[in-house]
């Protein structure tokens, strides 16, 4: 293999790495105050594209807004708090606003996604379940704070 043909080659799997990384991880700003005090406005975090199947309760999920016309100015994706997965008891406070109700276990292909700071949180008190063709992926880490 001569010197040009090795040199396209890594350039090739070079290419090839940051397209795979690409699909794998996305970077997401914050916008609003739902997840405070673990995160403010214009932080930046670095999310690993999961399936529900990946997300644990205690993981923050980066997800699409629910549908409909009442949800119309929501940003492209939330980050909310995974606080039960599929399986796992319907906490109380969200009982409400699924048709389950008290006592029922997270269906399969539901979550339950709340934000950090209730008083300003639109999430599962409020819209019932997240469903799993909404999950984008699982934050990872924390690149930037927001000032």
């Amino acid at each position: 293999m001569n010197l040009t043909m090795a040199g396209a080659v890594l350039v090739a799997l070079a290419v090839s790495g940051v397209v795979l990384t690409r699909r794998r991880y996305v970077v997401v700003t914050v916008v609003g105050v739902s997840m405070l005090p673990t995160l403010a406005e214009g932080d930046r975090v670095l999310v690993r594209r999961s399936a529900l199947a990946r997300v644990r309760t205690g993981d923050l999920v980066v997800s699409r807004p629910p549908a409909g016309e009442r949800w119309a100015t929501l940003p492209t994706w939330l980050i909310k708090r995974a606080v039960a997965v599929p399986g796992d008891p319907l906490p109380g406070h969200v009982a409400l606003a699924v048709p389950e109700g008290p006592g029922a276990r997270v269906p399969p292909g539901r979550v339950v996604l709340l934000g950090d700071n209730p008083a300003e949180s639109l999430d599962s008190r409020f819209c019932g379940y997240f469903r799993e063709h909404q999950i984008v992926g699982i934050v990872v880490r924390r690149l930037t704070r927001g000032d």
